[in-house]
């Protein structure tokens, strides 16, 4: 399949844009002031955004609008009116996270191509299938996954794919961190994330920033990735200064012309680091190495001549238009220009007749000459055909005039809106009646944590590996038993596949599924699907697409209030984490690494930060989950938890009698002893 790479740069202003498209972005991808993953940058009015399509069209670069936010129930309307104005406006592209939102994109306007954010955390062949099966046309890929395992996914689809290739590291995976939301209720899914991992966690000593990664560049290898089948080549950085933007599109450009070169990275380093770059998951070299701060030398690297220089590469026009010409000198009549490029023509008519050559008459070279002087526009001449009358002249100032006349009508005609159809769809999810006794769910990390009391209980999750005699144990208690498909399924969906294969023989059939991967595993696999925390179902919207999907029952988004959990539609079964520790982070770099071999931790270990807050580490083998300090707790808050049909219990460091402590007080409504939290169920998030 003939592909053609594409270099993806960010824009926060108008600035940004003229940045990257006058260094040679093929494409840019910004937001409006809503509904976006960096609603703390500059971002883009209706207004703006008009002006950016258009000239962007109008030098054949495509404009990408970022609406990869979870949004409410309240916020639908308005989001889906967004799409509205950006079909309007002629907006090429919409990057997506909410499956709500991206399902009535599509229904409202079919012919709106639609792109799944790196927000959706897909990172499994079976999860592009399922993406391909939504109408995606694009997934943007992990910013975790080794090289090996992109070329895996490449040769499994015939999606395009974009990933990241230059730009901040997040030590989350994408779409899975609830740090920000948890600590200070700013959501990293709503486009407000404040960073707390920027801050001092240690696993050593106090002061350390053991979740704070350096930046990713890989432009050096895109050379390769092109030649891999990656369509896209996405530069992180919306929040960045044009200077940057600037730097990263022109090194971009010169990798993948062969023409990169120390001088270029060292202005790269310089515009934006944290103690260097680093390539660790490309490369499948994770550890210390890869993490870093933002320093003092980092901050200073950017003299003022530098970002002078970097200013100077976008000061003017970059010819990227080509365009041919048509100019007719013929006697007796006024001398006329066409002008074509792409699709667009125009025709301009000159003042003046020409005369016959008093000296010199004109040639076809002369007038060729003239043309071809297309300097501080976006147009090169491409291709030049002269009808020329013998012994004619014309003033040079006439042909100039004809050409600037031509060109200016053209770069209008370019920039002419083509707006997409979009029809008004009815959106509402019927009300949700909820079941009248709410049962409980348990989601386990060990077969030795299963309780002794299992009345009231309708689910038990066990982890991938559970060994056969805890599964008999409970077989026959009227309980329905599945299995809890890990969030990170990075290079191990094949054994994942046989690990399922496995656990049917043993009688299960149910899986519990918190990705989209695991969703579409689960399915191919025949196992019936429920709903995990992380699929961040955060609208009734979403909550019939999943049902649509064939998903049994789903577990509500734990950044929802309660009052938003009991009014989100649907006829879908729906539970919420009532007691646990929430996993804040999904990591493939195990932050305990950096000051403790796994011999050392044994699987205890846990960060510090810098309050003293000890947050715990839970291993799960090729990944980990950074768990919050404190346990949410509602048993004494039950009645408050309305319209939903169960109550999930996520226990993964607890002993069995902690186990059933905790059942046992739920069944009494008790309160709760030591240290708990509400999550965010009363405060909401931003």
């Amino acid at each position: 399949m003939n592909r053609k790479t594409e270099i993806l740069a960010p824009a926060g202003s108008f600035e940004c844009v003229l940045g990257a498209v006058r260094c040679g972005a093929d494409a840019v991808y910004l937001g409006t002031r809503d509904f976006n993953a960096r609603r703390n940058a500059e971002n883009f009015d209706f207004e703006e955004l008009k002006k950016t399509v258009e000239y962007c069209h109008a030098r054949g670069v495509k404009v990408h609008l970022a609406l990869n936010t979870l949004i409410s129930d309240e916020e639908f309307d308005s989001a889906l009116l967004v799409v509205k104005h950006v079909c309007a406006l002629g907006v090429d592209v919409l990057i997506l996270q909410d499956l709500g939102l991206s399902f009535f994109a599509k229904e409202c306007a079919p012919m709106l191509e639609r792109h799944a954010s790196t927000q959706m955390s897909v990172q499994t062949a079976a999860g592009l299938r399922l993406l391909k099966g939504l109408g995606f046309s694009r997934a943007v890929l992990p910013r975790e996954l080794s090289k090996q395992e992109i070329a895996g996914l490449r040769k499994s689809t015939d999606m395009e794919l974009e990933m990241f290739v230059h730009g901040a590291l997040c030590m989350c995976v994408s779409g899975q961190c609830y740090m920000s939301a948890m600590l200070g209720s700013r959501s990293g899914n709503r486009g407000l994330c404040a960073q707390p991992c920027r801050l001092p966690f240690s696993s050593g000593e106090p002061g350390r920033h053991d979740l704070s990664l350096k930046d990713l560049s890989l432009v050096d290898e895109l050379p390769a990735l092109a030649q891999l089948g990656i369509d896209s080549f996405k530069i992180e950085g919306r929040m960045k200064r044009p200077e940057y933007v600037a730097a990263a599109v022109t090194s971009a450009r010169q990798a993948l012309s062969g023409t990169f070169h120390s001088e270029t990275e060292e202005k790269l380093r310089a515009v934006f680091s944290r103690s260097g770059f680093t390539k660790g998951y490309f490369e499948n070299s994770r550890g210390p190495q890869m993490f870093g701060t933002r320093r003092k030398e980092d901050v200073t690297a950017a003299s003022a001549k530098t970002l002078s220089s970097l200013r100077n590469l976008y000061s003017k026009e970059m010819p990227r238009v080509g365009v041919s010409f048509l100019l007719s000198v013929l006697e007796g009549e006024k001398v006329s220009l066409c002008a074509r490029a792409g699709e667009k023509t125009v025709f301009v008519l000159g003042d003046t007749v020409p005369e016959r050559a008093q000296n010199k008459p004109l040639s076809k070279e002369l007038l060729s000459s003239w043309l071809s002087k297309c300097g501080g526009t976006a147009f090169y001449p491409q291709e030049i055909e002269i009808e020329l009358d013998e012994g004619l002249t014309v003033a040079a100032g006439e042909v100039n005039r004809l050409r600037r006349e031509a060109l200016e009508k053209l770069e209008k005609e370019l920039s002419c809106v083509k707006s997409i159809n979009f029809t008004d769809k009815n959106t509402a999810v019927l009300p949700h009646t909820a079941l009248q006794e709410k049962k409980y769910r348990l989601i386990l990390s060990d077969g030795e944590q299963i309780p002794e009391n299992l009345s009231n209980v309708e689910n038990l999750f066990f982890p991938l590996n559970i060994e056969e005699k805890y599964v008999e144990s409970v077989k026959n208690k009227g309980i329905s038993i599945g299995i809890d498909i890990p969030r990170a399924l990075f290079g191990v969906e094949s054994k994942v596949k046989e690990q399922l294969e496995r656990v049917k023989k043993l009688g299960i059939t149910e899986a519990i599924c918190s990705t989209l991967d695991s969703v579409a595993l689960a399915k191919e696999c025949g196992f019936t699907v429920h709903g995990g925390f992380a699929l961040n179902v955060f609208n009734g919207r979403s909550a019939a697409v999943l049902e649509q999907l064939g998903v049994k029952s789903i577990t509500l988004s734990p950044e929802l209030t309660l009052s938003q959990c009991e009014r989100i539609g649907g006829a879908v079964l729906r539970s919420v984490i009532a007691y646990g520790r929430l996993p804040l982070m999904l990591v493939r770099n195990c932050p305990i690494k950096n000051t403790k071999t796994c011999a050392e931790c044994r699987g205890k270990g846990f960060l510090t930060d810098r309050m003293g807050v000890r947050f715990p580490v839970l291993c799960r083998g090729y990944y980990q989950e950074i768990l919050n300090s404190k346990v949410i707790y509602l048993g004494d808050r039950q009645d408050e938890i309305k319209n939903v049909d169960s109550l999930t219990f996520l226990f993964t460091k607890e002993k069995r009698e902690t186990v059933d402590a905790v059942l046992d007080a739920y069944r009494k409504g008790k309160g709760a002893k030591g240290e708990f939290t509400r999550g965010l169920y009363y405060r909401g998030v931003e």
